[in-house]
């Protein structure tokens, strides 16, 4: 069972937005998705709960009496969105279960550098063959200078970029009603689902 988590230690980098398109993404391939918040926020939950009993199901966790978080039977892909902070124990029990590390990166040099302790720490378990590791740039012109300078810091870490997402409204607008890009007819977000289509590629590799 491939277990997916977005994860960036600093707090507003999309971390959200990119773990319910990612559990959107893989529910409308078929699968049988769980998307687990183990943010004290709740986005994600709350995302689930505004969700359409018309749209494809994701579920959350099963809590069984003992307070233990699991991902429901017939379950074949988890999705974790992770809290901000995330480092020390946390970080190696995400290591534990993770297959693959998407982390949304904003191209400000503040979010840059205060994400870099975390990126080497994911650049080393990948060099180590434990994980598979993949940046996506979120809010991003892939034709500015800021997305020029996030690659120039990406590449000196050995970690690759899967893609910029662009700053559109459709993101919020959809999550607002429970629902990702992958959830209503392509002609309406061709733009967006053309940003995502190296990152589902990713996804779909083993």
């Amino acid at each position: 069972m491939p277990v997916i988590v977005v994860a960036n230690p600093k707090g507003g980098a999309g971390k959200s937005t990119l773990a319910t398109n990612v559990a959107g993404y893989l529910a409308a391939q078929g699968h049988a998705v769980m998307l687990g918040d183990a943010d004290r926020q709740q986005s994600s939950r709350l995302w689930l709960g505004l969700r359409p009993a018309v749209a494809r199901r994701i579920t959350s966790w099963d809590v069984t009496p003992d307070m233990t978080a699991r991902p429901p039977k017939g379950t074949s892909h988890v999705v974790l969105d992770t809290p901000g902070g995330l480092h020390g124990k946390r970080f190696k029990e995400m290591v534990r279960v993770a297959d693959k590390v998407i982390v949304p990166l904003q191209p400000s040099i503040f979010d840059i550098y205060a994400t870099r302790a975390f990126l080497d720490e994911l650049a080393e378990q990948r060099h180590a063959g434990r994980l598979k590791v993949g940046l996506v740039g979120m809010r991003v012109d892939a034709r500015t200078i800021a997305a020029d300078q996030l690659r120039e810091f990406v590449d000196g870490l050995g970690l690759p970029v899967l893609g910029f997402l662009r700053d559109t409204q459709n993101y919020v607008h959809l999550a607002a009603r429970g629902l990702t890009l992958f959830d209503v007819p392509p002609g309406r977000v061709e733009k967006d689902l053309a940003q995502w289509e190296a990152i589902c590629r990713w996804l779909d590799t083993a």
